[in-house]
């Protein structure tokens, strides 16, 4: 039986390889809706793909050119927030693949669980800004919320089969991105190319620059805590430029299992939408040989804030957590525009987090209101 999959962010660098991945298993899935912000060309191309029932664009302005480019076709074009939702919650659904970027996915994560549609979750702002509602609300429809990041599919690899009581700590590798060795004095003139230049993953902008921040891993820490019901306290994170360890789990007699394979979302992505199931993929597959060693250090607190301040709002919950998630989404935004610093980054978001009541048990709406007074914060403090 077909599992039929709707994709919020087809265009984007997760959705693009998620539809790789389906298209490799023509007879495991079926496509029934796709959204997608901009890029209508590549939509568009998708579309006559997938022949999906329902799409999604980012305005109307943008709905009205997709269908021109379409022309006559049986696809439902709807826009916005409530698009999305539409998208999401769509009657012939069975699981979403939730990859859009900042608080957009929240709405229609939410929406799709309450109608017990499968989750499979790339967006890490959708637990960082509303956590415990998407978990609560998942455990209530007892539905599967499976995570595509690679750290988290590499967590859940490990710990299958074993007694949760048992683990001692959770340890997320991180590369560092392409500043890793970059003396700490030269992080302030380093250009949007040189951000965008991760050494050994393919990303869209955003995350790419979260992971030159280490923001990205501490938004899996914050992740990893809802997902695997997690205290703060067992979550390290250890630098591992190399990429190919995605998580290690310590257990209380000291054993350690890793999860290992080569820098492609296409393995955690296969493996999500196949309900864990192992299939033969054409993937390239890793070389140990040729890798020939890999390394590890402790991070920096000082070359690496971000990571901090995470750690930071995840402990102290409320609504904290999704100030630093808007804070950062559009701090970066405005240094991929060209109008602050790399080292800007991690200051703006501090400064929004200190100026912020925290709500300490929010509703949806409290936590959308925060994502919002976070985003005018930020635009105010460098006008």
């Amino acid at each position: 039986m077909r599992k039929n999959i709707s994709v919020l962010g087809s265009t984007g660098s997760i959705g693009l390889q998620t539809l790789e991945v389906i298209s490799s298993f023509p007879n495991k899935f079926s496509i029934i809706g796709l959204a997608a912000k901009d890029k209508l060309n590549v939509l568009a191309e998708q579309i006559k793909k997938f022949s999906p029932k329902i799409v999604s664009v980012d305005t109307e302005a943008s709905a009205e050119t997709l269908q021109k480019k379409l022309g006559k076709t049986q696809t439902v074009i709807y826009f916005g927030s409530e698009g999305l939702v539409k998208v999401s919650t769509h009657k012939d659904v069975d699981t979403v693949v939730v990859a859009v970027p900042g608080s957009a996915g929240i709405i229609p994560t939410f929406e799709a669980i309450k109608l017990r549609k499968n989750i499979a979750l790339a967006s890490k702002e959708v637990l960082v800004a509303a956590g415990d509602i998407i978990m609560k609300e998942a455990a209530r429809k007892k539905i599967s919320l499976v995570p595509i990041d690679s750290e988290h599919s590499g967590i859940a690899q490990c710990l299958k089969g074993e007694d949760l009581s048992k683990i001692k700590r959770v340890i997320l590798p991180a590369s560092g991105g392409p500043f890793l060795e970059l003396p700490k004095e030269k992080l302030s003139r380093v250009t949007v190319s040189e951000a965008l230049a991760h050494p050994n993953w393919r990303m869209g902008e955003k995350i790419s620059v979260d992971s030159a921040t280490l923001m990205n891993k501490g938004f899996e820490v914050i992740e990893a805590h809802h997902l695997f019901g997690l205290d703060y306290s067992k979550i390290d994170v250890v630098m591992h430029p190399q990429s190919i360890v995605h998580s290690f789990i310590e257990f209380v007699d000291g054993s350690f299992l890793a999860q290992m394979s080569a820098p492609d979302m296409r393995i955690p992505i296969q493996y999500a939408l196949l309900d864990k199931e192992r299939s033969q993929n054409k993937f390239e597959l890793m070389n140990l040989a040729k890798i020939g060693t890999l390394s590890f250090a402790a991070w920096d607190k000082e070359r690496f804030p971000c990571l901090e301040y995470a750690y930071m709002a995840g402990k102290r919950g409320g609504t904290l957590p999704a100030v630093l998630n808007a804070a950062n989404s559009e701090a970066v935004r405005l240094f991929l525009e060209g109008r602050i610093k790399f080292t800007d980054i991690p200051v703006l978001v501090k400064q929004a987090m200190d100026k912020h009541f925290n709500t300490s048990e929010p509703t949806l709406e409290d936590i959308l209101a925060a994502d919002q007074w976070a985003k005018k914060e930020i635009i105010t403090s460098v006008a």
